[in-house]
């Protein structure tokens, strides 16, 4: 076995065993790559210098502020004027508060940017809501943390901006613009699915549609829906970059859960801050250690040499495809969602584009199959807090999500093999 081959054993095997115990991610990317350097004879001063590299980067400045920004907006108040907004448009069809649960992390999702903040939020309102109204909660539950992952597509979502930053080269406001429609694929699938659940087991419907109801609602939730309009339309009609919109956004945020809804007074404030330092401190280290593990990789020639393994197999690009979609949702069993943006994207992307795939496209692929990797065990973090919330066994949540797997599924390989749901609003408006 040659050097290169063994450092690569060295790096790839103490990661994945260190995964398999449970190690924090964070730690297992920052051991393994140690090893591997020790093993070929590097400085550890290299270390440093890749971490801080790492997170020494422009674009990155606005993941701390759309963090930060989802954490106001999701305290202050928002998510019961969303969850009404909801219940005007759809709350009238047969499962509607099913419908509504849907329709509102649509929202709530453009917002927060998190599956998981949209599941503890909207989840710890609707589940018990639902229930209430003859709902099973199994079934409320399921419908709560699968159109959760809505929420990883509609913009603006830091995970976008950490894939951009990742692959390279990719312009945040054509990835947050190509999110919508698949988000809003995702949903209308996630509705067909619950709808026909509902018509079988006769759940309830809500009040008739009213048009004036309607109007009121959107003008109760205008100014939370506002904050998307400033990131997007900002950063696409060249008004400022990603970075500066996302700090326009939290100073906007801050002002309408503090002055216009009230839902969050300046004690109140502080405790949203603590609670963003917590979760971008978790972020930013993995991004940093990420980075060290990615220098590894490309020292080592880890993505031509796969690259290579798998077009070996086949030069199919359909078989390719479902391939490469197979292996991320396979990370996302067992890691979470920002390392595998972090450490397979350079890895697959050659790939993806190698087969004719746009780099934006495989952004949207990768983000939805990380989402659906969110709500598998082991490692389901919005699964494990859907549970929580509903206080029920997680195997009885598995179960009654199945169905919805296979709507995600359907989704992601409408996506994957129909460019235009991802490319066509990019190439219209950026």
């Amino acid at each position: 076995m040659t050097t290169e081959s063994m450092a690569i054993l060295i790096l790839l095997g103490s990661f994945f065993i260190m995964i398999f115990l449970r190690f924090p991610i964070a730690y297992a990317v920052a051991l393994s790559s140690v090893f591997c350097l020790v093993y070929q004879g590097n400085p550890l001063t290299t270390i440093c210098q890749q971490m801080v590299k790492g997170i020494s980067s422009f674009s990155l400045m606005a993941v701390p502020f759309f963090i930060t920004m989802g954490c106001l907006m999701g305290s202050g108040g928002i998510s019961e004027k969303l969850i009404a907004l909801a219940n005007a448009c759809v709350g009238w069809m047969r499962g509607g508060m099913a419908m509504v649960n849907i329709v509102a992390s649509y929202f709530f999702g453009g917002i927060s940017g998190s599956a998981s903040a949209d599941t503890a939020s909207l989840g710890s309102i609707l589940i018990p809501m639902m229930v209430d109204q003859g709902y099973d909660a199994d079934f409320s539950t399921a419908v709560t943390i699968t159109s959760s992952c809505e929420g990883l597509l509609v913009p603006p979502s830091h995970n976008m901006v950490i894939y951009a930053t990742t692959a390279g080269g990719i312009s945040v406001g054509s990835l947050f613009l190509a999110g919508y429609i698949p988000g809003a694929l995702l949903a209308g699938t996630l509705m067909i699915g619950s709808y026909i659940i509902s018509v079988k087991r006769n759940y309830p419907k809500g009040e008739k549609f009213s048009v004036p109801n309607l109007l009121r609602q959107i003008g109760i939730s205008f100014w939370a829906l506002a904050a998307v309009l400033i990131v997007v339309f900002g950063v696409v009609g060249g008004v400022f970059t990603a970075t500066e919109s996302a700090a326009i956004a939290v100073i906007y945020s801050l002002i309408v859960s503090v002055f216009i809804y009230r839902g969050v007074d300046w004690k109140g404030v502080w405790r949203i801050l603590d609670e963003c330092v917590e979760t971008l401190s978790i972020v930013l280290i993995l991004i940093a250690t990420s980075s060290i593990f990615g220098y590894c990789l490309t020292r080592l020639h880890v993505p031509e040499l796969a690259a290579n393994a798998i077009t070996g197999i086949t030069r199919n690009p359909i078989i390719l495809a479902l391939m490469l979609n197979l292996i991320l949702l396979v990370l996302g069993c067992i890691m979470d969602m920002a390392p595998i943006i972090l450490i397979a994207t350079p890895i697959l992307l050659p790939i993806a584009t190698s087969i004719g795939l746009d780099p934006i496209q495989f952004g949207i692929m990768v983000v939805l199959n990380c989402g659906i990797g969110l709500l598998t065990p082991p490692v389901g973090a919005v699964l494990f807090i859907g549970s929580a919330v509903a206080k029920l066994p997680m195997e009885k949540v598995v179960k009654a999500t199945l169905p919805f797997y296979l709507c995600m599924i359907l989704a992601l390989l409408l996506i994957t093999f129909v460019p235009g749901i991802s490319l066509w609003l990019p190439s219209v408006l950026a």
